[in-house]
Order: structure tokens, then C-alpha cells, then sequence
């Protein structure tokens, strides 16, 4: 997530989205993506659930330099007028029900000024990966790492699990749960708060969005 080559591309997209105004980052973590944006010149303001996530993002840049209000992004008003505001690494799957979802997509509008964009970067569901009868994916495989989603097609959810392995026989385990969306869900989502779907890529380089692609990067116009 923060090596330069996944980093670089989308700093510059968003940098370019913004058009010379402000942007807002919802689920604004420890500030990947901020902290770099605002060094662009861009003011950033932020959401987070999380103090801790707060407390690491205030090692890198304080209040003034990023403000960040305290509450979820579904819900939480920010001060400010926003050419743009983006949601990045499925941090909307975090909102575990389609109301939260789509209350995710009004609370963006509020902020932004006629013309503004919210930018949503997401996972596509690996359930073309899924034969009968079998409910998990391998989705990572790596030296002393796997990472397994675990789905669960009738409530719309997933379970990401990872494993990381040190030198004897056990095993550190993390999980968190999510509610997945595929892209057609969220453009209708966009429709109801206001938006339209700018363009669709399948990173933030711009590669074409195909339907083997793992990932988009959806751009909404209010």
C-alpha cells in the first residue's frame, strides 16, 4: 500500500481530480494518502473512526496541516466546501448494510460544491473464483502470509482472514468483515444521491476496467 508505485499513481489522480480546491478523505487512517496529497499543495481535510488512527496520522502532520473530525463517514459533516472527496482501498465495505452505503454516497454530496467528484477505489468480488459448493478464496499466497475471503453470498458479505506465519508452528491470525458491492450496485447508489458515473478504471494509472479486472477506481460527478 505504500510503496511508490501503487502510492504515486493515485496521489496524482486525485491531485488532478481536485482541480485546484479542497479535497476530503473519508476513513482518513494514519494519512497514506493525505499526508502525500496535501504535499502536493492540495488542503486536505479528514473523517476517522479511529483515534489511534488519528494519533499515528498526527506523527506525520498536525491540525492545521490536515483537520480531521472525529466520527464515521456515513454520517459525520465537516466544515468546509470540497471540489472532492474520496474514499480509497475498500474502506466503503466497511459499512456493513447498503443503508449505510448509501448514506456514505449522500454524506459525500453534502460536502462537495455542483460539479465536484467523490472518487471510490474498490475490490471486485471474487465470486467468479467460487465453484459449487465452496465459499472461500485464496487470495493471497505469500512467504509466511495467506490471506483467505470467506463469502457469504446470501447476506452480501465477506470475511478477509490473514495468516501470518513466523519460524515455528503457529500462526498470527486477523479477520474483519465487510459488505461487498459490485460496481453496478454502486452507480445505482451514485444515482440516488445525486451522482453520475464519470469514468471507471481498473487502477489509478487509468487501466481499462475489464471483466477480469480485481479492482476499479470509480470516478462520480455531483
Amino acid at each position: 500500500m505504500f510503496a511508490p508505485e501503487v502510492l504515486g499513481p493515485a496521489v496524482d489522480r486525485l491531485a488532478s481530480l481536485a482541480g485546484g480546491g479542497a479535497a476530503l478523505e473519508f476513513a482518513i487512517g494514519t494519512g497514506r494518502v493525505a499526508v502525500p496529497l496535501a504535499a502536493r499543495g492540495v488542503p486536505v481535510s479528514g473523517v476517522e473512526l479511529s483515534p489511534w488512527m488519528v494519533e499515528q496520522l498526527r506523527t506525520k502532520a498536525d491540525e492545521a496541516a490536515i483537520p480531521v473530525v472525529l466520527g464515521d463517514m456515513a454520517t459525520t459533516h465537516v466544515p468546509g466546501e470540497y471540489t472532492l472527496v474520496y474514499l480509497v482501498f475498500n474502506t466503503i465495505s466497511n459499512l456493513r448494510t447498503q443503508a449505510e452505503q448509501v448514506k456514505c454516497f449522500r454524506n459525500a454530496a453534502r460536502h462537495l460544491v455542483p460539479g465536484g467528484r467523490f472518487v471510490v477505489e474498490l475490490g471486485v468480488p471474487a465470486l467468479r473464483k467460487l465453484p459449487p459448493g465452496q465459499d472461500a478464496v485464496v487470495f493471497r499466497n505469500d512467504p509466511g502470509y495467506v490471506g483467505v475471503d470467506v463469502y457469504d453470498v446470501l447476506r452480501q458479505e465477506l470475511v478477509s482472514h490473514h495468516f501470518t506465519f513466523g519460524d515455528g508452528r503457529q500462526a498470527r491470525v486477523g479477520s474483519g468483515r465487510f459488505r461487498y458491492v459490485w460496481p453496478a450496485e454502486l452507480d445505482l447508489m451514485a444515482q440516488l444521491a445525486g451522482f453520475e458515473l464519470e469514468s471507471r478504471h481498473a487502477d489509478w494509472s487509468g487501466a481499462e476496467f475489464t471483466a477480469e479486472s480485481e479492482s476499479h477506481v470509480s470516478v462520480y460527478r455531483l
